[in-house]
């Protein structure tokens, strides 16, 4: 599934839609949970909606981010997160996209500078002050995230919000100044107390909670003993490869990051 993004919707329009309608936050899906989600008429959900984006076409198929009031028959709202689990990897792109892109229009409708309610850029995907001329487009949050090795080990850690028995990669933002690279260094300093060498780029994923931009890393164990952040990490520790904890599943960069160190620590494979 090939997706083009565009702002300006192409002419003419397709005859069905993707559209990704979100109601207080939630994804509509089709209530009978064995139907798949799918291209609709075009003006299907437009009676309901609050806000309307473009986002581009996927499959030559025209996509829309829509927000509602109300849930329509034959409909249920799910979260983000459990829908993106559902998707495809090309469908689930722009479900993120779709999320960001709502969120980013309901807290910009007003400018930040003089207050004065703003106005769709005529052309480009971002809100103007019509009184100060201050553009406003979609928010992106920078942050790392890196899997530690040393030897046939991983060091992994849990955050008190994750799953129980769910581990994952150390990850934190990127502070105003600071590069992907000196992120990398302070956040396993602060988080787990070791120190890293030989970092290596692995790939990027747009992440909408709310909107990050995540760049994971995998990194060699330099030095020092675990000693977890109390207020950011639950536990810490040095799994085998060959008996992990429960990790993320693959629908998140996490997910690919640890399975494919795996398979290099292994000898089977290699990083993208």
């Amino acid at each position: 599934m090939l997706f083009r993004p565009a702002v300006q919707p192409e002419l003419p329009p397709t005859p069905l839609a993707w559209s990704f309608v979100f109601v207080d936050g939630k994804l509509l899906l089709p209530q009978a949970e064995d139907r798949a989600f799918a291209p609709h008429p075009s003006p299907a959900f437009d009676a309901l909606a609050q806000s309307r984006h473009y986002l581009g076409r996927l499959d030559e198929i025209d996509c829309w981010a829509l927000t509602a009031t109300q849930v329509p028959a034959g409909w249920r709202p799910v979260a983000l997160r459990a829908a993106m689990m559902q998707f495809s990897e090309p469908l689930m792109s722009v479900a993120a996209r779709a999320a960001q892109v709502l969120e980013w229009d309901r807290v910009h409708r007003y400018c930040g500078v003089c207050g004065t309610p703003t106005t769709v850029h005529e052309r480009d995907r971002a809100r103007v002050c019509p009184r100060c001329a201050h553009v406003v487009y979609p928010r992106l949050s920078p942050a790392m995230m890196v899997l530690v090795w040393r030897g046939q080990e991983l060091l992994l850690a849990r955050s008190p919000t994750y799953a129980p028995g769910v581990y994952s990669a150390l990850a934190g933002f990127v502070e105003a100044g600071e590069s992907i690279e000196e992120c990398v260094l302070r956040e396993v300093a602060e988080e787990v107390g070791v120190t890293v060498k030989n970092l290596r780029y692995y790939g990027s994923q747009s992440w909408p909670f709310p909107h990050s931009l995540m760049v994971a890393f995998s990194a060699e164990w330099a030095g020092g003993d675990i000693v977890a952040q109390p207020d950011e990490i639950e536990a810490a520790d040095w799994f085998s490869i060959d008996a992990l904890p429960g990790i993320p599943p693959r629908f998140s960069i996490a997910g690919h990051l640890i399975r494919d160190t795996v398979a290099v620590l292994r000898g089977e494979g290699a990083h993208r």
